[in-house]
């Protein structure tokens, strides 16, 4: 084992005036806690600055609050911000191994550090940190095997990414913008198009043990909006007390959500439960839940963010009931719905292949890196 400090150099990064923080792209931009992991900033800084806190492409960040992220910086000519470091590897160390080592170690660090409104790594607890580090051909092969999985679970998802394109691509061409409606269909309201209600739970789960447990599926907002176009899983259940306060939803039901994660839906792949924060729909002979689904995809970020914040965002049923959805031809929609069922055998496929891929990675950290 051997510390941190003895394989690279840490580098903090400087306390910026936030006087001078601008939206200006045309001053450098500013690195911070939030830009690690997806790789870019909308902050710059119009100030004076220190020259070695500048950043080139493919160097190795830390953020230190929040979610321990550890990243390579995209570009050439960002800041180092406070609260974000910088780690470059000393010789006889992989770069990449580091970053590999690290991923795992901070995610510990992250897992046992107290959680108060924002968790924190400190310097201390850094300067102090032990890593295995073996002889450098070892740490070559195994930064090599890991990052050639990396690369495949990064071609995997921008698969799924463009096969979801691709629906939203060919849903415009069929039925135009839905927000302007530029086709100028018609349009209706859900309760128009369908059964539309909330769920129930007259009591919170979390408050009453006894209401989990059973064989009865409840679905909350989180299994909507980590779902894909169907919801084939769930993580709870109720007991037959935990049915009696609820109410049993139908398979085929797509599920809307109206409270932290807003006006995200998934259709239901089996009769569930689901309490208030979520609204169900089951299309008429008017429309289809795949349609209506789709539908809500090209909203979904209006709604979230015309949302009202108080502990957490939400909508009430109110403004989902009066909202104009566009009613093209029943034919066209199920032509749309059938292009929609074999796209997703080809997603389904592609995400097979990228939870593979995931699982041999993850066992593959555990075994380099305990």
């Amino acid at each position: 084992m051997k510390k941190l400090t003895d394989i690279c150099d840490i580098q903090y990064g400087y306390a910026f005036d936030s006087k001078c923080f601008t939206e200006d792209s045309s001053y450098p931009p500013l690195v911070r806690i939030r830009d690690v992991k997806r790789g870019y900033s909308e902050t710059y800084y119009s100030g004076d600055y220190p020259e070695e806190y500048i950043l080139s492409a493919g160097d190795l960040l830390v953020g230190m609050d929040g979610e321990f992220n550890i990243a390579r910086w995209k570009c050439s000519g960002a800041l180092l911000n406070q609260r974000v470091c910088k780690l470059a590897a000393k010789l006889g160390t992989n770069e990449e191994y580091l970053r590999f080592a690290m991923l795992k170690a901070l995610k510990e660090i992250e897992q046992r550090t107290a959680f108060v409104t924002v968790k924190h790594l400190s310097a201390k607890e850094l300067n102090k940190l032990e890593l295995d580090v073996p002889e450098l051909s070892k740490q070559d092969m195994i930064a090599d095997i890991l990052n050639r999985l990396e690369k495949v679970i990064e071609v995997r998802r921008e698969e799924l990414d463009k096969l979801d394109e691709l629906i939203k691509a060919r849903f415009v061409e069929m039925f135009g913008d839905p927000v302007s409606n530029s086709y100028d269909l018609p349009e209706a309201t859900l309760p128009d198009l369908g059964k539309f209600g909330r769920g129930v739970s007259k009591h919170r789960p979390r408050n009453d043990i006894k209401l989990l447990g059973g064989k009865y599926p409840l679905i909350q907002t989180g299994d909507v909006a980590n779902a894909g176009l169907y919801i084939t899983s769930y993580s709870n259940t109720y007991s037959e007390l935990g049915l009696k306060q609820s109410k049993m939803w139908d398979k085929g039901t797509l599920c809307i959500t109206i409270a932290a994660n807003i006006a995200k839906t998934a259709i239901l792949e089996f009769d569930a439960c689901f309490p208030d924060s979520v609204v169900g729909f089951t299309a008429n002979e008017r429309t289809n839940n795949i349609f209506i689904h789709y539908w809500f995809s090209f909203f979904q970020a209006i709604l979230e963010s015309q949302a009202p914040e108080s502990a957490q965002k939400n909508i009430n049923l109110k403004i989902l009931s009066e909202l104009k959805v566009i009613v093209p031809e029943k034919k066209k929609q199920d032509e749309f719905a059938f292009f929609v069922e074999a796209t997703d055998k080809s997603k389904f496929a592609v995400q097979k292949a990228l939870d593979n891929a995931q699982l041999l990675f993850d066992s593959l950290m555990q075994k380099y890196f305990g």
